[in-house]
């Protein structure tokens, strides 16, 4: 759970940087709020869950 709520802090902050520096317009933010709500509720979830879950174990940490 600690990872779903970093990764949806990291997202935010990257949509908000692509719309500050006018990379993607609103209305392509929109879409990617929408895809990614319609995503969770999906049966695509889970296998979304396990891709980064994975991808999180493959990157080293400092800390072990």
């Amino acid at each position: 759970m600690i990872f779903s709520i970093s990764a949806l802090v990291l997202f935010g902050a990257l949509l908000a940087l692509l719309m500050r520096y006018r990379a993607i317009g609103a209305g392509a933010a929109v879409v990617a709020l929408l895809f990614g709500f319609y995503l969770a509720r999906s049966d695509a979830a889970p296998s979304v869950d396990q891709i980064m879950s994975a991808l999180r174990d493959a990157i080293p940490s400092s800390g072990k």
